[in-house]
């Protein structure tokens, strides 16, 4: 019999949730402000309603950068978009475990499937700004995916999902962008030695590098562990 017809015939799945690793700079505050927040939060308000927030605030974000092609000051607005996609895709997971009405599966894949796509308007709207040059925008976009597939694969054979790469997570890369639509309103431009290059650019070749690096060395270190814990006897 067809397990569509009759879903209770499916097997159950079993899913043990990965062990959370974060690290980065403002954890342990960003930790104590985000546990405030949700046990404050209105009992209308659920971790869907935050998800959705933070994947249409990132959208919109990508947005303000393509419109600030023609006004340079909608990079503020920008900013406040940066800082409600923080809200909604920081509290949605707390606001969760807090009230205790965890779904590890689904939260899971609807948060980083909403991560992808919103990661996708940001870095098409970068793309669309002026202030960077598409294939270095887009450079950034496969460096991210690239990183966020280890670190997915990691969560499923190790058992543990990496939030932070050396002291920076998605909060810091957050307040970089923020700070450097301040800096864009003053300096889109930067010289070094001697010559002139928009400064998302400096920015953005410096982000693809140390992507590629955290990529490589977490790549060799997991394929490491996993080759020790299942050797070939």
């Amino acid at each position: 019999m067809s397990t569509q017809l009759y879903p209770q015939l499916r097997p159950k799945l079993t899913f043990i949730p990965a062990a959370r690793l974060q690290h980065s700079f403002v954890a342990a505050a960003e930790k104590r402000t985000l546990t405030w927040l949700a046990r404050r939060t209105p009992r209308w308000i659920n971790s869907d309603h935050l998800t959705i927030l933070g994947f249409a605030a990132q959208c919109l974000g990508g947005v303000c950068y393509a419109l600030a092609r023609w006004n340079r000051y909608i990079l503020l607005l920008g900013i406040v978009f940066l800082a409600l996609n923080w809200f909604g895709d920081s509290l949605d997971g707390t606001l969760a475990r807090v009230r205790n009405c965890q779904r590890p599966r689904y939260g899971f894949y609807v948060d980083h499937v909403a991560d992808t796509f919103a990661a996708f308007f940001l870095m098409g709207g970068l793309a669309l700004s002026g202030y960077i040059h598409p294939r270095i925008a887009f450079g950034m976009l496969i460096a991210f995916l690239m990183l966020s597939i280890e670190a997915y694969l990691a969560t499923y054979t190790l058992g543990k999902f990496q939030l932070s790469y050396w002291k920076f997570g998605p909060t810091e890369i957050r307040l970089l962008l923020a700070a450097g639509n301040l800096a864009l309103l003053r300096w889109p431009t930067a010289k070094i030695l001697g010559t002139q290059f928009r400064v998302f650019d400096v920015g953005g070749v410096i982000g693809i590098a140390g992507m590629a690096l955290m990529l490589i060395v977490s790549a060799i270190q997991h394929t490491a562990t996993l080759y020790r814990e299942e050797k070939i006897s």
